[in-house]
């Protein structure tokens, strides 16, 4: 399942590091995951340090909306 990325973020950036496919995206107060071009590799789950990435079969629905909506209008993440 694709990682899901809630409010929690801090824009720490250590997710978009380690991402081997670059499926983050900028959604300015925040970064999400683009569902269809995350690996669901869970790599980004365990490098957050404040617990804001979840996989999307615990994620709340709300959240995996935000993602995915967000991730299709706003730029990569560097």
């Amino acid at each position: 399942m694709p990682s899901v990325v809630n409010d929690s973020c801090a824009l720490c950036k250590s997710c978009i590091e380690v991402c081997p496919v670059g499926a983050f995206h900028d959604a300015g107060t925040q970064v999400v995951v683009n569902p269809d071009e995350c690996i669901d590799c869970g790599i980004c789950i365990s490098e957050c340090p404040r617990g804001a990435i979840s996989s999307s079969d615990t994620a709340d629905e709300k959240w995996i909306r935000f993602n995915a909506e967000k991730a299709a209008t706003c730029p990569k993440a560097e």
